[in-house]
């Protein structure tokens, strides 16, 4: 039976999936940094709407200790993260640029096994290794390998969200709405007001209103079930489970947009499908201690999904 942690993270994965197809489509009418600011301001009034309306819960407040670890997250995932995939997008096609995310996953363990010292076994590492392969497929010609302007772009994103990932780790054991409602309001007004300040125009009422639907599902909701993922999985394993994203993103480029099937593109679907199973199929076994710095505040009831020590 599939756990209620990773039906979090698999949920996460397809409504951020979903968001690549339905951004591409806004990028018709939204310049990339305003469309950036609008997908996360509707997440972040969005949430906070919610979280208002839910009142008092039994979860656990951000405390002046979560600030710096808060603030990381914002700049990196919320702010750089978006407009660097935007301009990706902006520059290629829906499908190829959701497969690169992929290396969202890889950079996100490096950071957590370099950084934080977080354990994960020689099957991961090969599952990365085939994950990075598979985004090299992607750029590969007879000539050689060719990037083309949004493939470097996304990479950038990649990363930005890979230490966006660990530092949300540090506070998941916080209420995930209020982590993913002041990243949403924080990082998509001060996209918006670069993207004004820049001279990028306000889109039309309506395509504001459907950007901050697509920001409100595919980022406010599917941020909450990441960080919910977190507090039992760890920061690689969630991200693991995260990695189906990329080809739920991928098919609808396909489907929704009717972008062509390429023999790149199957070469890196199957080489990133491989590296995603492997870590979908790692099993992380052994008793272990949280690293230093992640620390449990929120209402303690032991049930079968945690058992491990302390």
């Amino acid at each position: 039976m599939v756990s209620r942690e990773i039906g979090f993270a698999l949920g996460a994965a397809l409504l951020f999936g979903l968001s690549a197809p339905a951004a591409k489509v806004l990028l018709s009418a939204v310049d990339p940094r305003m469309l950036a600011g609008l997908l996360y301001l509707g997440s972040g009034i969005g949430l906070g709407g919610a979280m208002l309306a839910r009142g008092a819960t039994g979860s656990t407040r951000l405390g002046l200790r979560d600030v710096p670890s808060l603030l990381v997250a914002i700049l990196s995932g919320g702010v750089v993260g978006p407009v660097l995939l935007m301009s990706g997008l902006a520059r290629g096609t829906a499908s190829q640029a959701a497969l690169l995310l992929n290396l969202e996953a890889v950079f996100t363990a490096l950071v957590a096994w370099v950084v934080f010292r977080e354990h994960f076994d020689a099957r991961i590492a090969i599952g990365m290794a085939l994950i990075a392969l598979g985004g090299a497929a992607l750029a590969w010609t007879p000539g050689g390998l060719v990037l083309d302007g949004g493939a470097p772009l996304i990479a950038a994103a990649c990363l930005a969200w890979a230490v966006d990932n660990n530092a949300t780790r540090k506070i998941s054991a916080s209420d995930p709405v209020q982590i993913a409602a002041l990243k949403g309001s924080i990082a998509g007004a001060v996209n918006v007001l670069l993207a004004l300040w820049q001279g990028s125009p306000w889109p039309h009422a309506g395509t504001a209103l459907v950007a901050g639907a697509v920001g409100l599902v595919g980022y406010g909701a599917s941020l909450v079930l990441f960080a919910l993922a977190l507090r039992h999985l760890g920061t690689s394993r969630t991200s693991a489970y995260f990695s189906t994203a990329p080809f739920v993103g991928a098919l609808g480029g396909i489907l929704i947009l009717r972008e062509p099937v390429t023999l790149p593109l199957v070469v890196a679907a199957a080489l990133m499908g491989t590296g995603v199973w492997l870590h979908l199929t790692e099993r992380h076994e052994h008793e272990h201690a949280h690293e230093g710095g992640v620390y449990h505040a929120h209402p303690h009831y032991p049930d079968v999904d945690h058992r491990h020590g302390h």
